[in-house]
């Protein structure tokens, strides 16, 4: 299963160089809280929305593989929805994409990036023999 975790990108660069990410939520750690909080991708805007609209700092998607954690993961009510929690520190390992958030917590479209890949592959087109 695929759940998502909003992270500074300077936290999550820690991580890469460290192994461990252990930033539970804007300004939380593990040791705070106990765990990671994460979200299904349907919850992800309402995250942000609630706690990382005035971060001031770049921010950065993080797409987990439950099958990669390391440590136990579990759902959790919240209110009148269930919201993943990892228990445990995150290995980089188990983040299989990371997508920068703009200002309003957006991602790249996948039309944006297939029309990216598109463009950049015309670019590097070499001549065709009848071209000069």
């Amino acid at each position: 299963m695929r759940i998502f975790h909003i992270a500074t990108a300077a936290d999550w660069e820690r991580a890469r160089r460290s192994g461990r990410y252990t930033t539970s939520t804007w300004g939380r750690t593990l040791d705070d809280v106990g765990f990671l909080h994460a979200a299904h991708r349907h919850q992800v805007a309402g995250v942000f929305e609630r706690y990382y609209r005035d971060a001031g700092e770049p921010l950065v998607l993080l797409t987990v593989d439950t099958d990669r954690l390391e440590v136990p993961w579990r759902e959790d009510r919240v209110g009148e929805e269930t919201f993943p929690h990892i228990y445990g520190p995150l290995a980089p390992k188990a983040v299989v994409g990371v997508q920068r958030l703009g200002p309003t917590g957006e991602t790249p479209s996948s039309s944006w990036l297939i029309l990216r890949h598109l463009v950049m592959r015309l670019l590097r087109r070499p001549p065709r023999r009848d071209e000069p």
